[in-house]
């Protein structure tokens, strides 16, 4: 096999590659005469089929794998022989091939670049940390009462307020169009009976229950409203519709008070059991939230340590799946605030430039944890698994048996696992200041100068 090097640049490299023509006619015999030793076919015995109706009935298929694996093979001698480190997958071109002359391709790849490791003892962060207040803890169980309350008649007839919970049957239908008559077409999911809504309260379209405030029991009412742009269902996007609503009936919620009744109705045996679950989850909350803090700023001051070049290949991958998102954002109008009125070229080069920072960060941390052998463990990839098959309650075995069969799937959960545990190592090297703050402080959302 001859090979030579047709380009080297930068984490480029190019290889033209010639396989003899005697090595492709010799494995090309070798696999017609094996398959020969098998073969049965009517009017034959055995492994008695002549070479010429072996070669005619299955030369071409055969020489097709040979050269399909003659190049695989030649490529991964070329890797290997030379160290190399692809990126990606090598791209194969075919320049020449006839038959009973030589094998010549070209194989184009990126390598990994040469990563030196930081000095982590130069990274210093702020690691945050705060305790869960009685004051969070009362307010946590004034939510949990709230969303345990009761609706309760009321006695004496009066006009809605805000607040309050009417019970009415609506049918709702989109307006006809100009020039039309008639009331309109009633719409699926439009029509309810015995519906509970709070008046001027949130969950329904937009200005839907703002216009129930005032009924009375008995009457009737026409609500105008508009769908939003974004709804849901394209059908009733942006549309206009008209809801016939009648009030039937009165009620108020109340709320319970945050008492051993409350604790033993959700579960708890006692108020101070539940204190202490509302305790300990604020209080995981809070831990999480200063890990997530703690680890951006890692990885910022980690960033800024980080000057190797990327390979492009994996970078445009990167890119293409996040400018996916983009346009799907752009196209449903839901683009973030920082993003809008910019147009697409720079857009596009805000997000190349985020790509390539993931990549050389997840490229970093790669080599971090080779270098310093740091491995997922087996009993950690199954805890994971079991894990993410608690979230379906009911189909654990299913989802165990899904990532059994699915490798690559039980690999997904690998990665993040990996990358806690790098991240715990270098916090063990970095300058790691505690500072303990209000949960205020903590919540607060970062801004930059």
């Amino acid at each position: 096999m001859q090979v030579t090097e047709v380009a080297n640049e930068g984490l480029k490299r190019a290889f033209t590659v010639v396989v003899p023509a005697g090595d492709i006619a010799a494995e090309r015999s070798k696999r017609l005469a094996e398959l020969g030793r098998d073969l049965r076919l009517p009017g034959f015995r055995p492994g008695k089929v002549p070479a010429k109706v072996v070669e005619q009935r299955y030369g071409q298929a055969v020489m097709g794998e040979v050269l399909e694996q003659s190049v695989n093979k030649a490529t991964d001698q070329v890797v290997t022989d030379r160290g190399l480190r692809p990126a990606l997958q090598p791209k194969i071109e075919l320049v020449n091939f006839a038959p009973e002359a030589d094998l010549e391709f070209k194989v184009e790849l990126e390598v990994m670049p040469d990563i030196a490791m930081p000095d982590f003892a130069g990274i210093a962060v702020e690691r945050l940390k705060a305790e869960a207040s009685e004051e969070q803890v009362q307010k946590a169980l004034e939510t949990i009462a709230s969303r345990n309350r009761k609706l309760e008649e009321v006695a004496e007839p009066k006009p809605t307020e805000k607040g309050d919970i009417l019970v009415c049957d609506f049918v709702g239908r989109i307006d006809p169009a100009e020039g039309e008559e008639g009331p309109g077409e009633a719409f699926p999911g439009g029509t309810a009976t015995d519906m509970p809504v709070e008046v001027d309260g949130p969950g329904f379209i937009p200005g839907f229950t703002e216009q129930l405030v005032g009924m009375n029991i008995g009457d009737e009412r026409l609500v105008k409203v508009t769908f939003p742009e974004d709804y849901g269902s394209k059908d009733l996007a942006g549309k206009a519709a008209t809801f016939t609503v009648t009030a039937k009936a009165l009620k108020r919620a109340v709320t319970p008070p945050a008492d051993e009744e409350l604790a033993k109705s959700i579960g708890f045996e006692t108020l101070d059991a539940l204190k202490d679950a509302v305790k300990g989850s604020l209080q995981q909350e809070y831990d999480q939230l200063a890990r997530l803090k703690v680890k951006r700023a890692l990885l910022d001051g980690l960033a800024e340590k980080a000057d190797f070049p990327v390979p492009q290949g994996m970078v445009e991958a990167e890119f293409g799946q996040i400018w996916q998102r983009v346009e799907q954002d752009l196209k449903a109008g839901r683009l973030d605030d920082d993003d809008k009125g910019k147009d697409e070229e720079t857009l596009k080069a805000e997000y190349r430039g985020i790509a390539e920072r993931r990549i050389r960060l997840g490229l970093l941390l790669s080599e971090i944890g080779r270098t310093n052998n740091i491995t997922v463990t087996g009993d950690e990839l199954a805890r994971a698994m079991r894990q993410e098959a608690a979230r379906y309650p009911g189909q654990e075995q299913q989802v165990m048996e899904f990532f059994r069969k699915n490798p690559e799937a039980a690999n997904n959960l690998r990665s993040p696992i990996f990358e806690e545990k790098v991240v715990d190592f270098m916090l063990e090297l970095a300058q790691v200041t505690d500072k303990q703050v209000s949960p205020e402080e903590l919540t607060a959302p970062q801004t930059t100068a």
